[in-house]
């Protein structure tokens, strides 16, 4: 018991201080990108997707239609099952 005490103490060492370097080595992805980029830089990306490439949205009001409809059908059905169960 004593000596997974002492591990977990050595492990929480160990993480403060690799937490606590200066330097941090990137990951491998940050590097191939680094590499990649260094020849070639990426373009410029927009923040937002044009509006045109989206499909076709349909207006909140049919959501929010299609919401209450399912919520007043399991209303219904929960009471015909409890009108059924009375009988």
């Amino acid at each position: 018991m004593a000596t997974q005490e002492h591990d977990d103490h050595e492990r929480e060492y160990d993480l403060r201080w690799a937490d606590a370097a200066e330097h941090k080595e990137p990951s491998a992805r940050a590097r191939m990108l680094a590499a990649r980029w260094k020849d070639n830089p990426p373009g410029p990306v927009p923040f937002r997707p044009e509006p045109s490439s989206r499909g076709p949205r349909r207006s909140s009001w049919v959501s929010t239609a299609v919401i209450l409809g399912c919520v007043a059908l399991v209303i219904v059905l929960l009471g015909y099952l409890n009108l059924r169960s009375s009988y």
